[in-house]
């Protein structure tokens, strides 16, 4: 199987292991992770002033890009998902925007939101399944209790993003079981960790970052999975060591026997 996949800034400078775990781990699966030509920054945020495109182009340009390649849009980092799948709903749902948009990148090929956009959790439940997941493992992770942190731009705004239940998730415990750990739930698993206000207010940001380790550690998660760069960082920064942070594509790369000891 063969996919478009956006890879995005982080997972390209600063995070290039989760990178390369990714397309490693996606390769053990049967799947060929496609990196689009001459991709750029998504913006980071999707701006909700539906009269502002310009942000949004170079999400068009990857999109319409996939669609050429009759392929599936897959992206490993939870804020490029996000914005992603947020601009093809635009083009699907907003025919100003769309229009706007096409009179200004491809007026002689329009796209109109026809790709299919799935973030790598969704390739391994949809596309490749639980079970062969479960089989691909050559060293599981049995006895780990391990807690999944979804943060806020995975489920939200959930009509649009549709990946699972808001409230009451469970793709990341699904991947955690098929790994062999054990998953914890705790509480603030789906509750933001403070990432977009570090800067501006940094003991709001560590607040918000504690009461997401304390809810997972009291439930006896021993560290924490999570698929969005920026709340890795966060946690692991205002952690101070109270739980291992540890992306999603590094713990599958492991489970897998692909991970350097």
């Amino acid at each position: 199987m063969k996919v478009s996949y956006f890879p995005g800034c982080t997972l390209k400078t600063k995070a290039k292991d989760l990178d390369r775990y990714a397309r490693e781990s996606a390769a053990a699966l049967g799947v060929e992770l496609a990196e689009i030509e001459a991709w750029q920054c998504c913006g980071g945020v999707f701006s909700m002033a539906t009269d502002e495109i310009a942000s949004k182009l170079s999400c068009v340009r990857a999109l319409a890009d996939a669609a050429k390649q009759g392929q599936p849009l897959v992206s490993v980092c939870s804020a490029c998902h996000n914005v992603l799948k947020q601009t093809n709903h635009a083009m699907q749902t907003d025919e100003t925007f769309a229009s706007r948009v096409n009179n200004y990148i491809a007026p002689d090929a329009p796209y109109h939101g026809q790709t299919k956009v799935l973030h790598f959790l969704e390739l391994l439940r949809d596309e490749i399944g639980w079970d062969a997941v479960r089989a691909a493992v050559k060293k599981p992770l049995t006895g780990k209790k391990v807690g999944a942190y979804y943060g806020c731009l995975l489920l939200r705004p959930s009509k649009t993003m549709a990946m699972d239940d808001p409230e009451n998730p469970k793709i990341i415990e699904d991947f955690i079981r098929a790994i062999g750990a054990e998953p914890v739930i705790y509480p603030y698993r789906n509750e933001c960790c403070g990432g977009y206000v570090t800067i501006e207010d940094a003991a709001l940001s560590k607040k918000k970052s504690m009461q997401v380790l304390d809810s997972a550690q009291g439930a006896g998660a021993e560290l924490l999975v999570t698929a969005c760069p920026l709340c890795r960082y966060n946690l692991d920064k205002n952690g101070e060591g109270k739980l291992p942070v540890v992306y999603f594509t590094e713990l599958l790369a492991e489970a897998l026997g692909l991970k350097e000891d």
